[in-house]
């Protein structure tokens, strides 16, 4: 009897303390599963990088570049008071040929019609020499030619069966040079370079002039390319005005 009393003191003790064991888990993993699903919510927002300042960019122009500015403005005054760049030649009486121009490219092409053929010539900036030469008077004519400023010139003579004859001259004051001629066909490809023959000075003497005269009775004579001469240096003062101009606007950028 009094172990039956002793038994149910000893039951009515242990089970509050059952329930608040089993109270103090529950609220364990509560609070375990709150923790858990603020850590989701945590890493399922937007995740921040590191913190970085802004970058600035100099918009202060090197010394170099302001130093290159000041001597273009200077050489193009220069140019522009000691140059003839604009200045125009006015081509010789019976000047034969139609003049194709174009500002910023270093040759000028003349055309013309001669009984049926088409003749163009391109030509190229001078090549200036300036000063007295204080040579030898028996100096060979080779170094004479190369005391003097010359222009190049190619011409071609196309006829209606597509083959032209292409000269290459350097024309002096008072005197044009065939440098060489081939006979040409505009089917074959840029890289097919034709035969030039030998070199001029060697062929007969008679052949050369034949050739000479017949340049000169197509308008490629002395008058002609003494005018042309003249026309390329004026030409080369504005071009390089030009030039001057181009390089200080793309410095100044």
């Amino acid at each position: 009897m009094a172990f039956s009393s002793i038994l149910r003191r000893s039951a009515s003790s242990v089970a509050p303390l059952a329930v608040r064991a089993l109270r103090s888990q529950r609220n364990c993993h509560s609070a375990i599963f709150i923790a858990l699903n603020q850590a989701r919510i945590v890493s399922s927002g937007p995740r921040l990088g590191p913190f970085l300042p802004p970058r600035s960019y100099s918009t202060t122009r090197p010394s170099s570049d302001e130093t290159l500015r000041r001597v273009l403005e200077s050489e193009i005054q220069c140019a522009e008071e000691t140059d003839d760049h604009d200045r125009v030649e006015e081509a010789p009486a019976g000047f034969p040929f139609n003049i194709e121009d174009k500002p910023g490219f270093q040759t000028i092409t003349l055309s013309r019609e001669y009984q049926g053929e088409e003749i163009k010539v391109e030509v190229s900036m001078p090549d200036l020499v300036t000063g007295e030469d204080g040579g030898d008077d028996d100096q060979d004519d080779d170094d004479e030619k190369a005391n003097r400023s010359s222009i190049p010139l190619v011409v071609s003579v196309a006829k209606g069966n597509g083959q032209f004859i292409e000269f290459g001259c350097t024309a002096y004051p008072d005197e044009i040079v065939i440098d060489c001629l081939a006979v040409k066909n505009p089917e074959n490809s840029e890289d097919q370079i034709a035969y030039e023959g030998p070199d001029f000075q060697d062929l007969d003497e008679n052949l050369q002039k034949a050739f000479h005269k017949y340049l000169e009775i197509r308008g490629i004579k002395p008058s002609t390319t003494n005018f042309l001469h003249e026309y390329m240096i004026n030409k080369d003062s504005r071009e390089y005005l030009m030039w001057l101009k181009n390089l200080k606007k793309f410095v100044e950028a």
